[in-house]
């Protein structure tokens, strides 16, 4: 019983795939443009199907902040019109003389790092 309940949990990442003739063509195709490996794509294409990305995942991530964008006085932070609160990094506050990026977005919940100044 034990073999069984290992090889439930074990995956070899072998996936027998049936699909019709005209979508494989199509898959071979965009990957092909895509400069890939067509089992390179459809990895890829399954990934991103299961990763959840938010408006603000896909939005805001990488973003730089300027330190006027922040309400210090209720801890929120203007992002293309919208008032987020936030986590700083590596800062125990926001500074209005300095810039940030956006790290992470979780529901409402900016996480962001305090870009040091350049000299």
């Amino acid at each position: 019983m034990k073999k069984n309940d290992e090889e439930k949990t074990h995956k070899s990442g072998h996936i027998p795939l049936r699909i019709s003739p005209e979508l494989h063509d199509k898959l071979a195709e965009q990957a092909k443009q895509a400069g890939r490996s067509l089992n390179n794509y459809l990895t890829q294409l399954l990934e991103s199907g299961i990763a959840p990305v938010t408006f603000e995942e896909r939005q805001f991530v990488g973003q730089r902040i300027a330190g006027e964008d922040f309400d210090l006085v209720n801890r929120l932070v203007d992002v293309s019109g919208i008032y987020y609160r936030y986590l700083i990094e590596n800062a125990p506050t926001a500074r209005t003389d300095r810039q940030y990026v956006i790290l992470a977005a979780n529901g409402n919940i900016l996480t962001l790092r305090e870009l040091q100044p350049t000299s």
